[in-house]
């Protein structure tokens, strides 16, 4: 049997430093959108600052899981804490969702009886939450196609950014039309924004928890490239899953074909899994003849 050992960690993890200067910028943003929410009287830019606690909570969640995620496996914690990162995604997710309609729920009785705006400073602190949510985009651009973890922080920074733009044109318009219509309209189109999006990060952190091929290995033509490797007869018992973002484990048996090594076909086998696919950490089962009949299959 054959393990890969040393495996890499997590893909969050490598972006701690820029989650750490997001979770502050956007800590610091939203006591400035709370303040200027309630003393504008702007449903838009409260509904921006519950969304922002998201961000908050969802980064602090982010960096928490990290930490998590770099301690040593443990005899009752074999993989270690890698978990905690689609935990934290998970989580992200599920609290997204219902800002989202409790959003659209204050913004139906807003568009019943719209209050008056103090549209100006609405517009000084919009412009100020796009600022900061373009850099906190810009510090986030890269990990946020390596972990799950890090694409929900960037969603959620990404959702701010367009109702930032939204906020920032909703201003625009109750102050030189005075139609406050648009302060709620503005709300129900954040909270009907962010659901889609939302939901297929939760379908996605959903599918890893339960342990669903990951999306960057082909198992049937990781199946067929094992079979094509001399000395290899059969290949039963093929299971690929995540980990964490990043982090792919796969297990496979081996049947030895007549005369073939035991140990050449071991190290074929296992430097064609790790160095063709997405698999982090391999565990490979070499067996002759039918060994197959006496195991318990899943």
């Amino acid at each position: 049997m054959s393990s890969s050992h040393g495996m890499s960690g997590s893909a969050a993890g490598r972006n701690k430093r820029q989650l750490t200067i997001v979770f502050f910028l956007t800590l610091a943003y939203l006591v400035a959108e709370v303040v200027g929410g309630y003393l504008t009287g702007s449903l838009a830019l409260l509904a921006d600052a519950g969304h922002m606690l998201t961000d908050v909570a969802g980064v602090g969640l982010a960096l928490l899981a990290i930490r998590f995620a770099e301690k040593p496996a443990t005899p009752e914690r074999t993989y270690g804490y890698y978990r905690f990162e689609i935990l934290a995604a998970l989580t992200n997710a599920v609290v997204l969702i219902l800002i989202s309609l409790y959003i659209l729920y204050e913004a139906y009785f807003r568009f019943l009886d719209p209050p008056k705006v103090e549209s100006t400073s609405m517009l000084w602190v919009a412009s100020v939450g796009l600022i900061i949510n373009l850099y906190c985009m810009y510090l986030l651009r890269q990990g946020k196609s390596e972990s799950l973890n890090m694409k929900g922080a960037y969603f959620e920074v990404l959702s701010d950014m367009l109702t930032s733009i939204g906020v920032i044109a909703a201003g625009i318009i109750m102050l030189t039309t005075g139609w406050y219509y648009a302060d709620p309209l503005l709300s129900a189109f954040i909270g009907l924004f962010i659901l889609p999006r939302t939901w297929t990060l939760l379908k996605e952190a959903v599918g890893v928890l339960l342990e669903g091929t990951p999306a960057d290995v082909n198992l049937e033509a990781l199946r067929q490239g094992l079979l094509a490797e001399p000395g290899v007869a059969a290949v039963h018992d093929l299971h690929a899953w995540s980990l964490t973002s990043g982090v792919n484990a796969l297990s496979a048996h081996v049947v030895l074909a007549d005369g073939a090594l035991h140990d050449e076909v071991l190290a074929r086998a296992h430097a064609y899994v790790t160095g063709k696919h997405a698999v982090q950490h391999a565990t490979i089962q070499v067996e002759r003849g039918d060994f197959a009949r006496h195991e318990t299959h899943l």
